[in-house]
């Protein structure tokens, strides 16, 4: 049986929530190997002039650790 950790990690992205989790996912994976699953927990985004300028995850990563 595998033990899991898990990390927060927050990230934006100028196009989507899709992507702002892509950039969580390949941030941590510079660092972390392993990893297993991605968990959005929230979403937000900051307006500008009545649009849409930066989405923003709050992403929770499992990963493996190794024996």
């Amino acid at each position: 049986m595998p033990i899991l950790k898990v990390i927060e990690i927050l990230a934006s992205s100028k196009n989507s929530w899709e992507e702002a989790a892509n950039n969580a996912v390949k941030e941590a994976s510079k660092t972390v190997r392993g990893i297993r699953s991605v968990n959005v927990q929230n979403q937000s985004a900051v307006v500008e002039k009545g649009k849409i300028v930066e989405y923003r995850v709050n992403c929770k990563i499992s990963f493996s650790v190794e024996k």
